[in-house]
């Protein structure tokens, strides 16, 4: 059983974290195409329309892909975690629900208007999809991250007599003190990841000097959206989510910062490995009370260590969770610096013609995603021994009929799976980029004067 609940978990890690290769997009890509039919409703011009017609097809491509390979997920709440699923089922079912019947119902129908629908209408009924796209993609967002928020915080059930989960404030269960945080810092990222691929885009055309105006835009674009999403993914979200992490779950905070001491006045520790033999960190360089001062905002502030915790209450595999941490905390330093580069550049008016930097912003696409990965990687293994924090342990929530050949199986075909999956999309990717943003032919003559209604 101790080995079918390895292959459980490592299935659902392996399967979320290539469907959130295309969401983080998408949600990203939302902002910004709204952006860009903005810029084309307010100026009237057809350059705007383009690009925007060019990303919103990259947008369906990856809304597809993600579909596709968001829906084994739940399938498997069932298939390998049916504990989970009958003992929380009356809580995360609400959120789950409403993503599926009001977000993606919403995003999908009016991403459809947006690809076959614009011969047919005008500029503003393309502002208003693009909106409502937009609206759709965060509000899937948000109710997905609200059913991870009441598994990391849960509020606002009822424990039936049976020791089932019900909700008993739907209000509650929406405004989850965890969730604030957890979904600002999120979809801050999903904008990175997207202003990242479309200025990667950018200077790939313009150092292949091809599609040069449009280019030039979605570098602009891209630079400008990246740096306000960089700076807000350190501070505030990231800095808030950070001091939630040390108030509702003091030892994650303690695991993925190397703390495994009590202090008072505790140092940052930027580089290190840690020995679980001696239980320390190896080689650090710290920071002199930087933890303590950002955590309590005193410089003598008292944080607690894991030595403060049980060891059964320690997460399982601390050092991948120290290093999943460090990785996206020193990535997104990266990034920011990488933008904010590119925006001085680009505010004295020499972005486009410094190639070292265009290829800088090249080959810096792939870091979001690494990035959001590793984040991901450090809620979720922080958040164990438990699958619903303090009530639930992930030992206990595994499906008892599922033995380890079963989930083996299981988790083999989905990696052959995805890997022809994931070959697909870089080739229809690889092809999209290839043609580039052409124009489209006008719509016909008697369908100007009726669209222009609208």
């Amino acid at each position: 059983m101790a080995s079918a609940l390895l292959y459980d978990r490592l299935q659902f890690a392996t399967t979320a974290t290539f469907h959130y290769l295309f969401p983080q997009l998408t949600m990203g890509l939302a902002l910004l195409l709204l952006y860009l039919r903005s810029r084309a409703l307010w100026t009237g011009d057809e350059h705007y329309q383009q690009v925007a017609r060019f990303w919103t097809k990259i947008f369906a491509l990856s809304f597809a892909f993600g579909v596709v390979t968001g829906i084994p997920l739940e399938f498997q709440f069932g298939t390998n975690w049916a504990k989970f699923s009958n003992f929380a089922g009356g809580v995360i079912g609400q959120t789950l629900a409403m993503e599926g019947m009001f977000a993606f119902f919403l995003e999908s129908s009016f991403l459809g208007l947006l690809l076959f629908g614009e011969r047919r209408f005008g500029p503003r009924v393309q502002w208003f999809a693009a909106l409502m796209l937009f609206l759709g993609s965060w509000l899937s967002g948000y109710f997905i991250l609200a059913t991870n928020a009441w598994m990391q915080h849960p509020v606002a059930y009822t424990v039936a007599d049976d020791g089932r989960l019900f909700v008993n404030s739907l209000s509650g269960l929406l405004t989850n003190p965890w969730l604030f945080w957890q979904y600002a810092h999120n979809m801050t990222a999903a904008v990175v990841t997207a202003s990242f691929a479309m200025a990667a885009l950018g200077a790939l055309y313009l150092l292949s000097d091809q599609h040069v105006a449009h280019a030039k835009t979605c570098l602009r674009t891209g630079v400008v959206a990246g740096t306000i999403a960089c700076a807000l993914m350190i501070f505030p979200t990231g800095h808030g989510n950070a001091k939630q992490v040390f108030e509702y779950q003091p030892v994650k905070g303690a695991a993925f910062e190397g703390l495994f001491r009590t202090e008072r006045g505790a140092g940052l520790i930027l580089v290190g490995q840690p020995n679980m033999e001696t239980m320390t960190v190896d080689n650090p360089l710290v920071v002199p009370r930087a933890l303590s001062i950002l955590v309590y905002e005193q410089l003598w502030a008292k944080v607690k260590g894991l030595d403060a915790f049980p060891r059964k209450d320690w997460p399982d595999n601390l050092p991948l969770l120290y290093y999943a941490y460090h990785i996206m905390a020193g990535l997104g330093t990266i990034l920011v610096a990488v933008m904010a580069l590119a925006l001085l550049l680009l505010r004295r008016g020499r972005l486009f013609t410094t190639k070292p930097v265009l290829w800088l912003l090249m080959l810096c696409a792939p870091f979001p995603y690494i990035a959001t990965t590793a984040g991901w990687m450090t809620t979720e293994l922080g958040r164990q021994p438990w699958l619903v924090y303090g009530l639930l342990r992930t030992s206990e929530g595994a499906s008892p009929l599922v033995h380890s050949g079963n989930a083996l199986f299981t988790l083999l075909g989905f990696l052959g799976l995805y890997l022809l999956l994931g070959l697909l999309f870089l080739f229809l990717i690889a092809e999209m980029i290839r043609h580039g943003p052409a124009p489209v032919n006008h719509r016909p003559a008697d369908h100007a004067t009726t669209s222009s209604v609208y």
